[in-house]
């Protein structure tokens, strides 16, 4: 299978799509900014076409990586959706983050007309996507993901097929409530540390080393001391992910009191003005000071 195609290309989707151009695909793209499918083409060849079934249109492998349940259902449910043109044996892929309800939904649809449907979100943000290193996280059957790994090992550095349709989104609310957590804790320990007039750098210099080590510390500390938010992945995207989240809860009876503490700190950062700000801005909802005697 050489011929694929790549709906959605905003931060994440332009450079994945671009790894499938690189690898030697015939790409077929679509953009809701026409312009922006014109300049991927442009830069990687492929083709752009005006419609998301006219991008499916004899693609072995479809890949979508859109913006939320309703993005997604117009991609692939629309009147112009992809599912309209999908044949038997095709695999359609999502990336996007959404529900599992839909992924469920949209997975028996597919097989109700003879086609495959993988819910495969991902995380490592827009660095990861850039350099080709994303977890990719699957939910789905084990034969179409035996035929669409190859390809989205393009631009990931681990996939793996977690369960049924629905499994892939249900681990990335994991990674999410994780997620969430950690960088409200390392947001706090930094404000601590400021507080009580230590050198940030050199506290994380030795936390890093021990049992407080994790990604969010290591690749964000630097630039969370600097109060410098505009870079990553976006608060308003998290808070997007943090519904979907706390509505599968609510669903399926998980307690879950600091991922909605958190979600509400985001609520705060977006009316600081901070929606396109870094997930790490949590930290800009705390006051800023070098020693506790000198800011009080």
């Amino acid at each position: 299978m050489t011929n694929v195609a790549f709906i959605g290309l905003g931060v994440m989707g332009y450079p994945m799509a671009g790894y499938l151009a690189k690898a030697g695909l015939d790409v077929r793209v679509y953009n809701r900014t026409s312009a922006r499918a014109e300049q991927w083409v442009a830069m990687y060849k492929g083709s752009a076409h005006a419609t998301p079934a006219e991008a499916a249109t004899g693609a072995d492998v479809v890949f979508a990586c859109v913006g939320n349940d309703d993005d997604v259902r117009s991609v692939t449910l629309g009147e112009r959706g992809a599912f309209g043109v999908m044949s038997t044996g095709t695999v359609f892929v999502d990336h996007t983050t959404a529900s599992a309800a839909l992924a469920r939904e949209l997975h028996a649809q597919a097989a109700a007309s003879g086609f495959d449907f993988l819910d495969a979100p991902v995380s490592g943000g827009q660095a990861g996507a850039e350099n080709g290193a994303l977890t990719i996280m699957v939910g789905g059957d084990a034969d179409p993901f035996a035929r669409a790994e190859p390809f989205m090992q393009h631009y990931g550095k681990s996939v793996r097929l977690l369960g049924a349709s629905g499994a892939g989104q249900l681990t990335k609310m994991v990674n999410q409530i994780c997620i969430a957590g950690l960088v409200q804790g390392l947001s706090e320990g930094l404000h601590f540390a400021e507080r009580a007039g230590l050198d940030g750098r050199a506290v994380i210099d030795v936390i890093s080393k021990g049992a407080a080590q994790s990604w969010q510390m290591e690749n964000r500390f630097e630039t969370m001391l600097e109060r410098e938010f505009e870079h990553g992945f976006a608060v308003d995207w998290m808070r997007k992910d943090l519904g979907i989240v706390i509505d599968e809860a609510k669903s399926n009876g998980a307690s879950l009191p600091v991922t909605a503490l958190v979600d509400q700190f985001y609520a705060e950062v977006q009316s600081m003005g901070g929606g396109r700000w870094d997930t790490s801005s949590l930290l800009a909802r705390l006051p800023q000071g070098n020693g506790s005697k000198k800011d009080t």
